[in-house]
């Protein structure tokens, strides 16, 4: 006991008594973590949102932040409660054993792959799209096209995690300038939208069956569990004894900027259009801006959102990789063989980018169900995981009793059964 103390206190020699002010990691960090969440995911929940009426739409308003905030701070003390170095699939392991270990670490890579894979496609799409109809050439081949884009971003990822959470949050300030200017520029175009079904108060069990489907959009909207393991590894390299309270700050901080910045976009554009036309916008299949790019029939929009759906799902892409990489790595080691670590790096992107490249050039329509199937072990992973832990692992138990845990507990299962629900149907 003396030794692991000892250990302990080794471990935090050179963690300062005092918790240091903000600095420009804690910036970086706080904008990786806006980047990963807010993406593509953004460009359809106006449309999701919305086509539930006004009052779900205030209700989801109002729970927007502590159904994030607490779910990803839960997710980060939870690998904060490992040893120091210890990522996501380390530490189920230490917590709950090999045979956990392995299945979490299996879970957790194909909840994540999916939506890498998806984010290969869309944006092979989006930039073939731009060049055939704003900058009026032929884009090359889909093959050739989908290889150079995705090991651009892969160049990016070669640089090291530091480097893609700088490129992620240097991608940020363009993206939310965009998003206010899109949200501004729609202000003299409202025309009250879905204020028409304000006067409509829904039946108290048709309002409940509206959150319990809409829940899982708002839930997904905002996630960023792939790049929290990442995160609450650096805070604790970084931190230290006091990497829980700084994650805190951080992850605060990064959620009142999510739920500030995409709520007045969602409200903007559900009040330009009217609820039939966001069904319209659902029935085509179609992102929010590409539906207002029709509708207004407005050039600068017309150019603008394509490089914004570029720029959102670049970095959300960057996001996903560290968890996807991160989980495809946990599994190699847990079969046992141990490469070194450059090495494996190495054989992580090339399987990436091939995987990657073949379903971007293959272009299949069945991505969008790979993802809904990923979402119930998301919110496992998010929202039940942790909680679990706080209950039955010693290094958690200075959490328990807190009100939050099971209002967590409850958004999961909410999120889980009604997308399970979904699939169903």
């Amino acid at each position: 006991m003396n030794d692991q103390a000892n250990s302990v206190d080794e471990r935090y020699a050179t963690t300062p008594a005092t918790l240091t002010s903000w600095s420009r990691q804690d910036t970086t960090w706080m904008l990786g973590l806006f980047g990963t969440a807010i993406g593509a995911g953004t460009l359809f929940l106006p449309i999701n949102a919305g086509l539930g009426g006004f009052w779900p739409l205030v209700i989801l308003a109002l729970l927007a932040f502590p159904m994030t905030f607490f779910a990803h701070r839960g997710l980060t003390r939870f690998v904060l409660s490992g040893r120091e170095g210890s990522d996501i699939t380390d530490v189920v392991e230490e917590h709950f054993g090999i045979k956990a270990g392995a299945l979490i670490t299996l879970l957790y890579f194909f909840a994540i792959f999916p939506i890498l894979l998806i984010y290969s496609v869309a944006l092979t799409n989006t930039v073939s799209s731009f060049m055939e109809h704003q900058l009026h050439i032929m884009p090359p081949p889909r093959a050739i096209l989908a290889f150079v884009l995705i090991l651009g971003l892969l160049a990016v990822v070669r640089c090291g995690e530091q480097v893609i959470v700088k490129a992620m949050s240097l991608m940020v300030y363009p993206f939310i300038v965009a998003l206010l200017f899109l949200a501004v520029y729609l202000v003299p175009h409202w025309n009250g939208g879905i204020l028409s079904t304000a006067s409509e108060v829904p039946a108290p069990s048709a309002l409940l069956n509206t959150l319990w489907l809409a829940i899982p959009v708002m839930v997904f909207s905002f996630n960023h569990s792939p790049i929290i393991s990442a995160f609450a590894v650096d805070q604790k390299r970084q931190y230290g004894v006091h990497a829980e309270e700084r994650s805190s700050q951080i992850l605060s901080r990064a959620h009142l900027l999510m739920v500030a910045m995409v709520l007045f976009f969602v409200f903007s554009c559900v009040l330009t259009l009217s609820p039939a036309q966001l069904a319209e916008a659902k029935a085509q299949n179609l992102s929010i801006l590409s539906y207002l790019a029709n509708h207004f029939d407005n050039p600068t929009i017309a150019f603008a959102a394509p490089l914004i759906a570029f720029v959102a799902i670049a970095k959300s892409f960057l996001g996903h990789y560290i968890g996807a990489s991160e989980g495809l790595k946990g599994l190699v080691v847990k079969t046992g063989r141990r490469p070194a670590p450059k090495t494996l790096d190495r054989m992580t992107a090339a399987f990436m980018l091939v995987v990657c490249w073949i379903v971007a050039t293959l272009n299949p329509s069945i991505l969008g169900m790979i993802e809904t199937l990923g979402g119930p072990v998301i919110a496992s992973i998010l929202f039940l995981m942790p909680m679990y832990a706080i209950r039955k692992v010693p290094a958690m138990a200075k959490y328990r009793g807190q009100a939050s845990n099971v209002f967590v507990t409850a958004v999961g299962l909410v999120a889980i059964t009604a997308l399970v629900y979904s699939l169903i149907a």
